[in-house]
Parts: C-alpha cells; structure tokens; sequence
C-alpha cells in the first residue's frame, strides 16, 4: 500500500507537493509517536465503566473484515457518504477461553520473612490496538480534485476504552482557486456506560493559508433489542438507534474552505438487521451553516443477500434553505432527490482476495428535472497476513454534487485503506 502511495505521487500531477507532503507526514509520525508516549506515562486514567455480558453491534463488528469501517464524520455532504452497504455483516468475538482454577491462597506461618516484591511485568494503562490510514482521492469533469491521507492510532484502555488520534494531509484544487492543503488533527475516546457507547472527539485544521478551525464529532449509541446471534456467530436480528453531532470545516472543495464555511450537522440513525439476509439502514440529518443556510438530508437502505449476490433500493433526500453555491462555493440544492436500485456481488477470489462489485441503476431530480443516476462501483480487500490487511476501490458516478447546468457531470474516486492490528 505504501509502495502505491508512492508510486501515485511520483505521477501525479501534484507531484510539486510531494517534498512538501513527506516533510509534513514526517511531522505528522512525530505527533503521533509523542501521543502515543503520553498515553502510556504512568498517570492512570480513572473512568471505569461496567461492561455488559453482550456486546453492541459497533463493537461485534470489531471481529469482523470491514471494506469501510466507520469513519470519522466528513462534512461533505453526499449520498455516497451515507450508504452502508460497503460494511460486512457483523460477528461475535471469539469466545474467552476458560483460565485456569484459582489457587488457593496459603497464609504464611508468622515467623516467616516478609513476603518478596512481586518481580511479575506491570499491565500497562494503554495498549496500541491498531493503525489504519485512509486514502481517498476524488476528481470530476469540472477541475475539481480532493485529496485526502489521513492515518488513525487507536489504544486501548486497562478497562475497555478506547482513545485514538487522527492526523494526515489533505489537498483541495479547483479551477479559478488557489490551492488549500490541509492538516487534521483530532484526539478521540469511546466507551461504554451500561448498554450505551458513547465516542467523542475533538481537533483543530490547520491550512496553509487560512485561519485554523476547530471540529467536533459525537456519537451516542444503544441497541433497542438485544442482538440475536445464531451458534455460528451469525447476526440474526437487531435493532440499533444512534445520535450524532458534527461540526467543522465543510470540506467539500477548495471554494468552500476559502470562503471559510463552517457546519453543524446532527441527526439519528437507524439500524434494523430483520434476518440473516435482509437489513435497513435509515439516516436523517439537519445542518445549519454559519453563512445563514440549512439543510434537511436523509438517506434509506433496504438491501437483501442471496449468497454472494445482494439487491438493495436507496433514496436520497437533500433540501436546501436557500441556494449559496455562487456566493458560498457548495452544492445546496433547493429540492435534490436521488432514487436507484443496485445489483452486487462479492466473493472470494483467493485465499488472500476478496472482491465487491456493484452497480446501482436510477434516477436523480433537481430543479424538478429527471435524470439518469447511475453509479458502478469495485472494491478487493488483499489480507496480507493475520494482522494486516488493505483495500483499494474505484467508482464512477454521474450524480451531482454541484450545479452543472445543461452539462453531464462525472466523479471518479479511487479509495483505499490500509489495516494494521497489534
């Protein structure tokens, strides 16, 4: 993955930034490395928390092989970033081993000598549980070109918490604006009270040529019904409502952040395993922009497998206070509707192999005027060993997120993520 990485630099038409991407990935390494330290000082971290006998959907999936993991929230409104239909079924954890009886406990006799310090290793207060770097790279037929590599060091806590930091480079180009490049840095924590997970986190953007931004994201979660899981560790059924709260930069191009757009977004989900085969996913979120404009978004899955094959149908809603894409620089439609069904398949190429492939067939409306929407997308998870593991994925799109006019728009995205457990 990191060989690919290189590789597209050296051909990219960025490739004016390469030196200026390595300098600051190496200061990025160095943020994290002295984060990574910090946590694991000597200073305990006193937030306990009673754990259940089941777990919560987002943590039966942590067992499992996901093409996309939950990410971060990204403020770049789309239907895209809404459909969960990348994400493997979930499965329990493998079962704790039974440990061995308790030894009896035998009293010394009083004279005795004092009993010697235990020479046994201390359990640390933090331990590296994983790294995965995300990669994404977004081009259209309008000049427009966003760039995102951005790693994430998650830890885990003596008592099941979690804490992670996420940082990387991020570059913005459009035609007829300067250049932004960008530098998240974000420090995150997830735990559990009761049946309830909850995660935050907080961070500051710094750009090359604006003001540093301050984001936020969190997220409460709770089952409305206990997980049902078949002897084979397959999800039966379940039931999961979440809350999310979201706000920073609105990363949506280059025009947008120099215009120094900012978002609060919030809204629930709602997840419904029915069966074995058949799930729906149902997303509402309401925005409000510091330039006066709002937003209503909701987004609906309902997907049904077949063995490797899958069918699923998808609407997309997004309503717009008033449109501010000349004066603003984002797509904020007044009446967006996006409907489509999709055809997948997935499967086992190889023992190491695994590989997506989908395409969804619809019709998009803005302005009250029909159009095609069609997205085809392929994605192949090579598991390089136990512990690590990589995506790379392509996908073509000719849904809009911005105004063309009378002209067909077309996005490419080429994503990837690289995996590594400790």
């Amino acid at each position: 993955m990191a060989d690919s990485f290189i590789r597209y630099l050296s051909i990219s038409p960025h490739s004016s930034y390469t030196g200026l991407i390595w300098r600051c990935l190496q200061i990025q390494l160095g943020v994290i490395c002295s984060v990574g330290i910090w946590t694991l000082s000597e200073a305990k971290l006193q937030a306990a928390q009673a754990h259940q006998t089941w777990n919560s959907p987002s943590e039966l999936t942590e067992g499992a092989t996901k093409v996309n993991p939950e990410p971060t929230p990204i403020l770049m409104a789309a239907p895209e970033n809404f459909n969960p239909d990348l994400q493997l079924p979930p499965v329990l954890p493998s079962p704790p081993q039974n440990s061995s009886p308790p030894k009896t406990s035998i009293e010394p006799p009083e004279d005795s000598s004092p009993p010697k310090t235990s020479t046994e290793p201390r359990t640390p207060d933090a331990v590296l549980e994983s790294i995965h770097t995300d990669y994404r790279y977004d081009t259209d037929n309008f000049g427009q070109t966003n760039f995102f590599f951005e790693p994430t060091v998650q830890f885990r806590l003596n008592n099941g918490n979690k804490i992670f930091v996420k940082t990387g480079f991020n570059l913005f180009e459009q035609r007829g604006v300067e250049s932004i490049t960008n530098f998240p840095l974000q420090v995150g924590w997830q735990g559990k009270i009761g049946q309830v997970t909850l995660q935050t986190a907080a961070g500051v953007d710094v750009f090359n040529s604006l003001p540093k931004a301050i984001n936020l994201n969190a997220k409460v979660e709770a089952p409305i019904s206990p997980p049902q899981v078949s002897s084979s560790g397959r999800l039966l059924s379940v039931v999961v409502l979440s809350g999310n709260l979201e706000q920073g930069p609105y990363k949506s191009n280059a025009r947008t952040l120099e215009n120094q757009i900012t978002a609060w977004r919030f809204g629930p989900d709602l997840y419904w395993q029915i069966d074995g085969d058949t799930s729906l996913f149902s997303s509402l979120r309401l925005g409000s922009y510091n330039d006066g404009n709002s937003e209503v978004q909701s987004f609906s899955r309902l997907e049904r497998k077949f063995g490797q094959f899958s069918l699923a149908a998808n609407l997309f809603t997004w309503n717009f206070d008033r449109d501010l894409e000349r004066t603003s620089g984002y797509f904020s439609p007044p009446d967006f509707l996006v409907y489509n069904a999709e055809v997948a398949w997935e499967g086992d190429i190889a023992n190491f192999l695994r590989c997506r492939l989908a395409a969804n067939l619809g019709q998009q409306r803005l302005k009250g005027e029909f159009d095609n929407a069609n997205t085809y997308q392929t994605r192949c998870t090579v598991k390089v060993s136990p512990n690590i593991e990589a995506d790379l994925g392509y996908s073509f799109s000719n849904v809009r997120n911005q105004e063309t006019g009378g002209s067909a728009y077309g996005g490419n995205s080429l994503t990837g993520q690289l995996r590594v457990k400790f």
